[in-house]
């Protein structure tokens, strides 16, 4: 696989208001369907999602669950480490998060961090977030190995358009929770990030849980592209066919309810 480079990723698509909420309607449905089989067949998923501040992952994430039983789909949103996460291996909280059979799992930022964050900001030492690079890779083909199908989206945007949207959460007050000092740190760092961001491709990007880089300057081009994506990898080979009904369950419900079902 060619590795991603960002600057590909920065065209201004734009998708018309009643094609998105067609497009994002169906995908929801077909997310339904991957779940029910996922729940009944005894299948997990997760999906990985890291980007820019701004770049709209919060949400993606609300209309990627918005449909889906909760008792099978988690969210996790991952902040720094606590103290007791500090003082163990950067993977330990993740492994206590992975999805059991018949469940979805969806990381809000992952386990990356050991490469990006953490490499930026200069938080560990070049050698040991360089050996992250294997660990990672040797991390994720244990998830593999154990049947989950993972699926890595990351959602690029431009400066402008990041600038836009914080001005926006400073505007707006009920979206000032989303933004702080971190945002700006963060921006001042935008040559080391995208550093950054191009090696994890380069590296963590195996056949088997390639990245997938999402021009995000049009929200809702994003959603639906990254939905696509999700859908395609959490269904790829699912059986999504189901069993017609058992004559004796069938039999119990007419006589239960005194009517014919079928």
């Amino acid at each position: 696989m060619t590795p991603h480079k960002l600057a590909d990723f920065e065209t201004d698509h734009d998708l018309p208001r009643g094609d998105y909420e067609t497009q994002l309607e169906a995908l929801q449905h077909r997310l339904e369907l991957i779940q029910a089989a996922y729940i009944a067949q005894g299948l997990k998923g997760i999906v990985a999602i890291e980007g820019w501040d701004a770049s709209g992952k919060g949400g993606l994430v609300t209309r990627l669950v918005a449909t889906l039983d909760p008792r099978f789909c988690k969210v996790w949103s991952i902040a720094a480490p606590s103290r007791e996460e500090a003082a163990r291996h950067y993977l330990w909280r993740f492994w206590q998060r992975l999805p059991g059979n018949r469940e979805i799992a969806v990381f809000d930022r992952t386990w990356y961090g050991r490469v990006l964050v953490e490499r930026v900001d200069g938080f560990t030492p070049e050698a040991r977030w360089r050996d992250a690079y294997d660990e990672i890779n040797q991390f994720e083909a244990l998830l593999l190995a154990d049947g989950v199908r993972l699926v890595k989206i990351f959602m690029h945007i431009t400066q402008d358009v990041q600038d836009k949207r914080l001005i926006e959460r400073l505007q707006t007050p009920w979206k000032r929770w989303k933004t702080g000092k971190d945002d700006y740190h963060n921006r001042a760092q935008r040559a080391a990030y995208v550093a950054a961001y191009e090696d994890m491709f380069r590296r963590c990007s195996p056949p088997a849980a390639p990245w997938h880089v999402v021009a995000a300057n049009d929200k809702k081009w994003a959603r639906v592209r990254s939905l696509e994506l999700i859908c395609d990898a959490l269904g790829a080979d699912v059986d999504l066919s189901w069993p017609e009904p058992e004559p004796a369950l069938v039999a119990l419900a007419e006589k239960a309810l005194g009517k014919t079902l079928f």
